[in-house]
């Protein structure tokens, strides 16, 4: 992939621009780092979702890099657009590997719901329990080394500036219990897209979007004592959710060329449709 440099001087890379719209032929220009063979119903997505999300969105990668080729990874980012998904897992494909979102669950009806099951994909329930449920099942993805991709907010930020609100703790649940690399991702343009505040489509082809990855998140100590034997309470939690969506939260500020406001948006004191963990 081609790499440019910004007027700041960072490296960014842009998609390939040759069109591959057939799932071999994408899948194969990337050298998708997978176990095994690829199921259809993976195969069928990248289908899908390649040429849809080539027409919508310009994407440009920095430290595209930095997404590990194999292994375990926690892909953290912020939620701006009910078209998050489209962008991001081109991001993740055009770096080599394989996305498993958690979704909310009513994506997941019918025959859609089947083919998005069987590609890995996992639904999140609305309820402490289906949601511990549905951490438990993103735990054993990651166990067997894929990449899951969570947006810790649970629905697009009501913040009316498009910064992070403040985020739901299952992500830090993820990433003090299990050995994924955890990796802050900011991505901006998807909302230009769809503006999920004010419920209004704006179709434009090729609209510019960008994604920065961080550095690792470094967990080692917290994680030690939790295997020691340190509860997840509340507090603890809290404060690794904080950690982690700071870094996001530093990342958007950097893509955005702007200031990030100091603390995280409040959520609606009301539960918001699709809410995940």
């Amino acid at each position: 992939m081609p790499v440019v440099t910004t007027s700041g001087g960072v490296p960014v890379t842009e998609e390939q621009s040759s069109g591959a719209t057939a799932g071999g032929a994408a899948l194969g220009r990337r050298e998708l780092h997978v176990r095994g063979r690829l199921p259809w119903s993976l195969k069928l997505a990248v289908v899908v979702i390649y040429p849809i999300a080539s027409l919508l969105f310009r994407l440009r990668y920095r430290h595209g890099d930095r997404l590990p080729r194999t292994g375990p990874v926690l892909l953290v980012a912020n939620h701006v657009s009910v078209l998050d998904p489209l962008a991001c897992a081109r991001l993740v494909y055009d770096n080599g590997r394989v996305p498993h979102f958690l979704a909310k669950e009513a994506v997941f009806k019918g025959l859609a719901g089947k083919i998005l099951r069987h590609a890995g994909q996992i639904p999140v329930a609305r309820g402490s329990a289906d949601a511990r449920g549905s951490l438990a099942a993103a735990a054993v993805d990651l166990e067997a080394g894929n990449v899951v991709v969570i947006y810790p907010e649970g629905s697009v930020t009501r913040d009316p500036d498009w910064w992070p609100m403040q985020a739901r703790t299952g992500v830090a649940r993820l990433a003090l219990t299990t050995d994924a690399v955890v990796l802050p991702v900011a991505q901006w343009g998807p909302q230009r897209v769809h503006d999920y505040h004010t419920k209004k489509l704006h179709l434009r082809f090729r609209t510019p979007t960008e994604y920065s990855l961080g550095e690792p998140v470094d967990l080692a100590a917290l994680r030690a004592e939790v295997r020691a034997g340190k509860a997840l309470t509340p507090d603890v939690l809290r404060e690794t959710t904080d950690l982690i969506m700071g870094r996001v939260r530093d990342l958007l500020s950097e893509v955005r060329g702007e200031p990030a406001p100091p603390a995280f948006a409040p959520r609606p004191r009301r539960a918001l449709p699709g809410d995940a963990a």
